[in-house]
């Protein structure tokens, strides 16, 4: 066992899928030419005055529900003053003292092993940066404005997570509730979630934390691994070479799979917070709170819990289906059409899943549709086609989006039961294979599954695998 123990934070950053920005009336469309999306306001021009965005608001208190944080009625906007180019204002603003949401928690397990509360220390609104673009050929950095003062929340937890399995758990679990309160769309690539990591590690029992580095760029679950991963082996090297760890922040290079030193790590006086002038404090009536938390939709976990108690979903199937609101959703609708969810489940978290993967898009975007699944389902469990005929198929129907029966008649791929024909194919078999039909009857009875292939092989794959079996017994004796 290690000495050392790791303790872990997470601030993660949620683009909020409002139509336009947190001040200003300007669109929050992904990737239109630079600098299209920008006004007199988010581009920063002296003498005008920012607007909240009410929708917003309300997309960030719906995340404070979801995970049971108290949500403060009263909240303030502040000015978090630095400078850097993509930062029009010279300033950000954010929330410090009185944030939108306060303490909450999140539970999670890793490998179905037991469950850990994560704390959540808060959820406060601010403001998104713009984007420098560096040219090496033209030895020029070109400004974006496109994404400043795109709404964001950042939801920070405390530093309760122990290794790097324990962070991607929390941030799977996290990612799978914004994405199910339909908050945000939760693309990873283009920064709609995004995290920095805190990583820090003591002595094996302390109860003081040790000196942390914040990692950055770490925009998806396995940069997140590996760089926390990398992070948590250098901090110990460091130790116990005897030298002290410096508290700073550093960029991962997912390239190289290490993290590099990027500057020297603020602390909150650094920024000099103070309330914005030209922002009155943001007030949450009770009653629109209180229809807010009844509007919420079925979470993750609880929807996770509903398939295995009424469907009988092995808990991971169960967590991988609701983990994704449209693979859950998915396979509701493919039940509905026909109520065999084992058979179900069993077909998306394996060929549907494995499609989309290797194809690389999402569910919405691929052609099969849930009462496709549904009667792929039916036909196999009726005869007209094997498992393997079923699983040989399941690209063309992943991306024509043809109702597998027709394709299947269509193909002349139907599945033979006929006995008669199925007998006479298991009469030649056993007779071009005299040695092996002596074999078999001598014991070595697991040959059996020499003859299924053989008949198989003369059916060209149709034959029911049942009925093979089934005329094997009679006709070996």
């Amino acid at each position: 066992m290690s000495d050392f123990e790791t303790v872990i934070g997470l601030e993660v950053h949620v683009h909020l899928s409002t139509r336009t920005k947190l001040f200003c009336s300007c669109p929050t469309t992904f990737g239109v030419e630079p600098n299209t999306n920008v006004c007199e306001v988010c581009s920063g021009m002296p003498g005008v005055l920012p607007v909240l965005n009410k929708t917003a608001v309300e997309y960030a208190v719906r995340a404070g529900l979801a995970l049971d944080c108290t949500i403060n009625n009263d909240s303030v906007f502040a000015r978090k003053n630095y400078f850097y180019p993509d930062m029009p204002y010279n300033y950000q603003i954010s929330q410090f003292e009185l944030p939108l949401c306060g303490p909450g928690h999140l539970d999670i397990s890793v490998d179905g092993g037991p469950t850990r509360r994560i704390g959540i220390t808060r959820i406060h609104m601010e403001t998104d940066a713009g984007k420098n673009i560096h040219s090496a050929t033209e030895d020029k950095t070109f400004l974006d404005l496109n994404r400043a003062s795109v709404p964001l929340i950042e939801i920070v937890s405390e530093p309760d997570m122990r290794s790097a399995e324990e962070a991607v758990a929390y941030l799977k679990a996290l990612h799978a509730i914004v994405v199910c309160l339909g908050i945000t769309d939760g693309n990873m690539e283009e920064g709609s979630f995004r995290c920095d990591a805190n990583v820090s590690i003591r002595p094996r029992g302390s109860e003081v934390l040790g000196t942390r580095t914040e990692l950055k760029n770490l925009n998806s679950f396995r940069h997140v691994q590996k760089a926390i991963e990398f992070e948590i082996a250098r901090q110990r090297d460091v130790l116990e070479d005897g030298d002290k760890v410096i508290q700073e922040t550093r960029l991962f290079d997912s390239v190289k799979g290490s993290t590099s030193a990027m500057r020297n790590k603020e602390e909150a006086h650094d920024y000099r917070y103070f309330p914005d002038p030209d922002l009155v404090p943001v007030h949450i009536e009770p009653a629109e709170l209180d229809h807010w938390k009844k509007t919420l939709p079925e979470l993750p976990r609880a929807r996770c819990d509903r398939f295995v108690a009424t469907w009988q979903l092995p808990v991971p199937d169960a967590e991988l289906l609701t983990g994704d609101r449209v693979l859950a959703d998915f396979f509701e609708a493919a039940v509905a059409q026909y109520a065999e969810p084992r058979k179900i489940a069993n077909l998306m978290t394996g060929s549907l899943l494995r499609e989309q993967n290797q194809r690389g898009v999402t569910l919405a975007e691929a052609a099969m549709r849930p009462e496709a699944l549904a009667e792929l389902a039916r036909i196999v469990d009726s005869g007209l086609i094997s498992a393997k005929i079923a699983q040989d198929i399941f690209g063309d129907l992943f991306t024509s989006g043809a109702m597998p029966e027709a394709y299947v008649r269509e193909k002349g791929l139907a599945q033979v039961s006929d006995t008669g024909a199925i007998d006479a194919a298991v009469a030649e078999v056993l007779a071009e294979n005299p040695a092996e039909v002596a074999a078999y009857k001598g014991g070595k009875t697991k040959l059996v599954s020499f003859f299924v292939g053989q008949v198989m092989r003369k059916m060209r794959g149709k034959a029911n695998p049942a009925v093979v079996n089934e005329a094997l017994g009679r006709l070996l004796g």
